[in-house]
Formats: structure tokens, sequence, C-alpha cells
């Protein structure tokens, strides 16, 4: 690093750094007030005064500020800044500028509808801030609104609205992005590149250690994984099709070996390449997929021919069904999971049902009354139904989320994607498991999958009704006070 940083560097460095530095000794320093005053009209009930009020007094602003907080119930169509405008002149002429244009200076004024889910922002001219600012402030209350965490949301809201208004000049981002980018641009050619050469290096390591963990077990079982296919049952409608799967076992671990030593004679300065980086996932991802292959193999054969270690092969295949009851409470348990609907009931009915029929399940294949394809189509009907009621219960919360036809269509994707492993962030993975090979990855779907599917979606539409309004609607008139709204 220091052959890269050299004096011409260094002193170009130098010229940037140091005009900055005298605006900052220059700069005045900022006010720390609390409000001067804190007026909450919380006309919808949802507001906890002994938070709120404590936590916004001690709020501090750059100049002494009103602040005012207003809640309501209204509705999805409603405009929330018409509202505001409405209360205020009925309530609170002391809101708005003697002209009756404007809203009052030295107030900000904090507006919630936590039933028509809008949240506003309200500035006097002398205390108002631009567009993008009201809508980060609006932006940092809404994760907690989300979760109906009215007092908490306020609050946060207020707080960034402290941070903005009357911010100054030198502790704007505007300001600092200015300032620094001229030394960011002397470095950032430099830095950035033996950053990503760094990153991408250790990620083509790590990729190769992950490659060969499995590609040695893989190696270390290959003469007992040829054991194990060579006495699975033909006959058998699971041990058939897992029998097909280990045909191309051993062209896929010839192509295994081949990207293997295709990573190992990399050089430390090629394993910096993104070519190199996407190589080594092949291999590691190869590796991984036989690694799992060779031990379904494994189970195959001693479930359906009932050896010795039948028990733990059973408890493998069971493993992901266990995974799913157990995550079902926890499911209904989130924000907006509806846990309270006849879709939750119906899914929490099949858990407990689920549950005891493992047991029985496993019973009768130890006594013999079940042989191990009964045991292997009861799983099977039994995760196809969980699969259906996961589908009626997301039908359930798209319709108690969504607001429109629209957003539940975004949704309704979001959630087919996850299922089918198709979106962005819902790339399914091979389940290591008899059922998990002999059905395509789509066929089941999980609890896991549903969740992914579910906060994408939230996220999605939530992200949708972002866009903030402004104007003040028909009742208006030719008022033009600062401020906007925007949907959460």
């Amino acid at each position: 690093m220091r052959k890269i940083i050299g004096p011409k560097l260094a002193g170009a460095l130098l010229l940037f750094i140091a005009p900055v530095a005298i605006l900052l000794v220059a700069a005045p320093a900022a006010l720390a007030v609390p409000p001067a005053d804190v007026v909450v009209e919380d006309r919808a009930g949802v507001l906890d005064r002994n938070t709120l009020l404590p936590a916004v007094r001690q709020i501090e602003f750059y100049e002494p500020t009103k602040v005012a907080v207003y809640t309501y119930k209204g509705s999805t169509a409603d405009n929330l800044n018409e509202e505001v405008l409405r209360f205020a002149r009925a309530e609170h002429p002391d809101w708005i500028s003697k002209d009756g244009q404007k809203w009052a200076d030295g107030l900000f004024i904090f507006a919630l509808d936590p039933v028509g889910r809008h949240v506003g922002t309200y500035m006097g001219e002398d205390r108002k801030v631009s567009l993008e600012q009201r809508a980060d402030i609006q932006d940092a209350a809404k994760e907690l609104l989300r979760d109906a965490q009215w007092t908490d949301g306020t609050i946060a809201g207020i707080r960034r609205g402290a941070e903005l208004i009357n911010q100054p000049w030198y502790r704007s981002t505007a300001f600092l992005v200015t300032a620094w980018s001229a030394v960011g641009a002397a470095v950032a050619g430099a830095g950035t590149w033996l950053l990503v050469r760094w990153r991408t290096r250790v990620g083509s390591r790590k990729e190769i250690v992950r490659g060969d963990a499995n590609y040695a077990n893989v190696s270390m079982d290959l003469q007992v994984t040829e054991l194990n296919a060579s006495t699975i049952p033909e006959s058998s409608r699971y041990g058939s099709t897992v029998l097909e799967k280990h045909r191309t076992f051993l062209s896929r671990y010839s192509t295994a070996t081949g990207l293997s030593n295709q990573v190992h004679t990399l050089t430390p300065r090629q394993l910096g390449r993104r070519s190199s980086l996407s190589l080594a996932r092949q291999y590691a991802d190869s590796a991984a997929e036989l690694d799992a292959l060779d031990d379904v193999i494994a189970d195959t054969n001693a479930l359906l021919n009932r050896g010795s270690i039948w028990a733990t092969a059973w408890d493998r295949q069971l493993a992901p069904f266990r995974t799913d009851l157990a995550g079902i409470e926890g499911m209904l348990a989130k924000s907006h999971g509806e846990g309270d609907s006849a879709t939750a009931a119906a899914l929490r009915s099949f858990r407990d049902r689920s549950q005891r029929d493992i047991e029985r399940w496993t019973a009768e294949l130890s006594d013999g009354s079940i042989t191990p394809e009964t045991a292997l189509d009861r799983l099977r009907d039994a995760r196809t139904e969980l699969s259906e009621l996961l589908k009626s219960h997301a039908d359930t919360v798209i319709a108690g989320f969504a607001r429109n036809e629209r957003e539940a269509k975004l949704m309704r994707k979001q959630m087919e994607e996850a299922q089918a492993g198709t979106g962005k962030k819902q790339r399914r993975s091979y389940e290591p498991s008899i059922l998990g090979t002999v059905y395509p990855s789509y066929y089941f779907f999980s609890v896991p999958t549903f969740n992914s599917g579910f906060s994408t979606g939230v996220s999605s539409v939530s992200s949708a009704r972002g866009g903030s309004t402004t104007g003040y609607g028909g009742s208006g008139g030719s008022f033009s006070g600062s401020g906007s709204s925007s949907s959460f």
C-alpha cells in the first residue's frame, strides 16, 4: 500500500483536503435546542403519550421549532394533505400563516393515518425542506409504521425531521458529497480496483475450499456409491427414478474433476478475475450437488432394502417436512401473517395431525405393517396437502395486505416466483432427499419458500406505494404550504 500512495498522490489529496478542512473550521457551531412546543392531536387514538411526549421533547433541533402531531382514521383513497389542512383550519388556525396561504413559521407537523396507511410532513416557510428530504423523513418512520408501531414510528419521523430542518450547510449531505467526491475521485480508481480484485480473490478461494470439501467426500465414497446404486431395486417407483439420476453420476463426477483441475491451476493474480470466481463457483456447486446425490443414493438403498441404517435414512426423508411443521407458527405470527384466519387454523390443525402421523408411519414402518414405498407415498401426500394449504393461506395474506387488484397481482407473482424458484432472490436449491430427487424443486411449497415470497411481495408493494403526494385537493384552494404525504 505504501508504494501505491506516492508523493504525487499524497500531494493531490492534500490539495483537496486542505480547503475542505478550512471550510469546516470556519463554519459556525450548530445550535441544539429542544422543541419550542409539542402539540399532540391523536384523533385516531393510536399513540402512547407517556412514551411520545418525553421522547419528542428530548429531540434536538437546529432552531426552536414547534412540533405538532396529528393522527386520524381515514381511508386508502384519502388525500392526507387535504385532511391535515382541513383539520388545521377548523381546530388549529394557529398552524396557518396570517395570510392563510402557508403553514405558520417555526412549525413542523407530523401527520399519520393508520387506517388509510398514509404519513405526511408539513413545515412553515422558515422550516421547509426539499421534497426529497420530506420523503426521507417519512421513510424513516415507515418500517415501524408498517409493523403498527405507531408511537415509535412517529418518534423516528420527528427525529429525522430534526436532523434535516434548518440543517447547517456544512452538515448537509450535498456538501459532504461534493466536498469529498474530489478526494474520492483521486483514490477511487486505484482503491476500487484493488478492493474489487481482493474481494474477488477471497471469493474464489472460498468457493474452491467449498468445492474441495464436497469433492473429497464424493471421491472417498465413490466405490460405496456405486455399490449402493447396484442394489437399489429398479422395480421401485422411487428406486428407478433415483437410478436414472445415478446413470449420469460418473459423467458429472468427471466434469467436476475437470473443473477441479482448472481452478487449482489458477494463480493468485488470476483468482482476482471475475471469470475465475465464476469458474470456482461452478466447481463448488457441481461438487455440492454430487455430494448430496450420493447421500440420496445411499438413503434410497438403505430404506428400500430396509438395511441396518434404514431408520436414519427415514429420518432424513422426514427432515424437510418436520422443518415445515416447526415453522408454521412463526410464519403465522409475523406481521400481516393473518394468524387468526380460517386458513391459519387449517394449517395449525394440519401441523398437529401430521406430527401424530409421522410417529404412526415410523412405527408401522418399523414393525413391517407398511412398506418403505408406502411410507414415502404418505410423506409425499402430506407435503402435497401442506402445499395446497400454504397456497390457500397465501390468498388470505394477499387479500389482507393488498389494497387493490394491482397490488394483489404483484404479490401473487412474487409468491409464484418463490415457489418456482425463478425470482431473483428465490433461487431454489436441490433438496437432498428421495422426494427432492424424484420430484422437481417446485413440486412442494415449503414454509421457508412461503416466507421468502411473502416478504418479497410485501416489500415490492410497499415500494410501489411510496410515491409522494403533494397538493391539498379540491378544498385546498390557493393554499401552497410546504408539505407532502406518502403511503406505507
